[in-house]
């Protein structure tokens, strides 16, 4: 049975069930575990110790052997009995065990290696590379946090990886980006952004640029193999990849595309059976490809085209300004003659006379196009690329990002608001679709 607190409420959780939470966007609560223990995605909570969830966030609470929560606030709340959590954390133990031979595999370090050897990167000493995969709302998100959460706990620094461009779990959406996961995810906070590989492919929407979106795809997956080469550690432990909801059609293409980039050898699969019969028959002469069909959680909310533009601008400030707003971002200006402004794609392939007789130009999807400083910047979220030359641009990550906030084209000046003061990294910055009004 659903409810509404607004004030203190205790919720007593039988073992393996779960309070699913959705929080309104007026207002917060405060949840702090009285006695058991309980885990949200994985994270185990602290005890007697209230954690505030702020607006809009959607999650549930999991007991193993029963556990008494207590909530202030307002929110809709439920217990559920029946969960596939049991099926999740078996998962987990067979990749476990994966890890355990990877590591047993991987040669004994040696210090710094003579330049005239590699490492040895054999199939035995990688661990597992899992991509989950699922149309929308399937709960891609939550088995992901889950399954990292459960190797840390283990003392596993497993992969993140998040090919999730409208979402964006590391940082701000329009970006395909991996971090190290050392620790479970904080159920509030998030997942930190000490080491994450960024790249910016400044839409929401995988069809602004198909191509694109594979090269970076490939690009990723490409920088991950040369640190784990190098990296013994968190090559066994492996990696976990979470997708987007577009599975049909050109989406999965893309899908494919992200399971052969990063050689994924696990391929879950929740909530629709058409997919896993596509994939099983994709992968059938395949022998080391693992392919599980997984129930998605009953908590699992169907979430709106408005609520998920909605959560893309919450992403988007606490980028800038902090979970809690306990950041002060940094306000500057720079003339245009100090920055150059590029877009990846458009432009004609070739001129006509290069063409063949009847056949018409085509734009480059990753053509390097330079952007005239205009009006049309304003309020854009651009990124401030690693690259050295532009050319550069489509396969190299990025520093961090700026929002515009200002442009004075008599005065040639650019204004903007950056995380931190004190200069740009770069003077190369890349332009997509994303805008952002605070």
């Amino acid at each position: 049975m659903t409810s509404t607190t607004s004030t203190t409420v205790t919720h007593k959780l039988q073992k393996e069930s779960e309070l699913r939470v959705e929080v309104g966007w007026d207002s917060s609560i405060r949840i702090q575990l009285i006695d058991g223990t309980a885990e949200i995605f994985g994270t185990e909570l602290p005890p007697q110790c209230k954690l505030t969830f702020t607006a809009g966030l959607k999650f549930a609470i999991f007991t193993w052997d029963g556990a008494t929560l207590e909530m202030e606030g307002s929110a809709e709340a439920y217990v559920a009995d029946e969960t596939p959590m049991v099926s999740y954390v078996n998962v987990h133990a067979i990749l476990e065990r994966r890890r355990a031979r990877a590591r047993a595999a991987a040669p004994p370090s040696s210090g710094t290696l003579p330049s005239s050897r590699v490492p040895d990167v054999t199939a035995q000493s990688q661990g597992p590379r899992v991509i989950v995969v699922g149309p929308s709302d399937s709960g891609k998100s939550s088995l992901t946090r889950m399954l990292l959460g459960w190797a840390a706990r283990q003392g596993w620094k497993p992969t993140f990886v998040d090919l999730d461009i409208g979402q964006g779990s590391i940082t701000i959406p329009g970006t395909l980006a991996a971090s190290p996961i050392e620790m479970p995810i904080d159920p509030i906070e998030g997942i930190p952004l000490e080491l994450p590989l960024v790249y910016f492919y400044g839409h929401t929407n995988p069809s602004a640029n198909t191509d694109s979106y594979k090269a970076l795809v490939k690009e990723l997956a490409r920088m991950l193999d040369v640190q784990f080469a190098a990296n013994p550690d968190a090559r066994a432990a492996g990696m976990v990849i979470n997708t987007m909801g577009w599975v049909e059609g050109v989406g999965f293409e893309l899908l494919l595309h992200g399971i052969e980039s990063f050689n994924a050898d696990v391929i879950l699969v929740l909530g629709q059976e058409k997919l896993y019969s596509m994939l099983r028959d994709k992968f059938k002469s395949n022998p080391g490809m693992d392919i599980v069909k997984l129930h998605k959680s009953g908590g699992v909310v169907a979430r709106s085209s408005k609520f998920r533009q909605r959560m893309r601008n919450v992403k988007t400030r606490e980028y800038f300004y902090g979970l809690s707003n306990d950041l002060a971002p940094h306000a500057a200006s720079i003339s245009f003659n100090d920055v150059q402004v590029f877009r990846i794609g458009g432009g004609p392939q070739a001129p006509r006379s290069a063409l063949p007789i009847g056949a018409e130009p085509t734009a480059d999807p990753t053509r390097i196009v330079p952007v005239t400083i205009s009006h049309d910047l304003l309020h854009s979220v651009l990124a401030v690329s690693y690259a050295s030359e532009p050319d550069q641009l489509l396969i190299s990550n990025v520093a961090g990002f700026i929002y515009v906030t200002e442009i004075d084209v008599a005065r040639k000046r650019l204004s903007y608001v950056a995380p931190c003061p004190g200069p740009l990294p770069n003077n190369l910055l890349v332009a997509g679709s994303l805008l952002w009004v605070e």
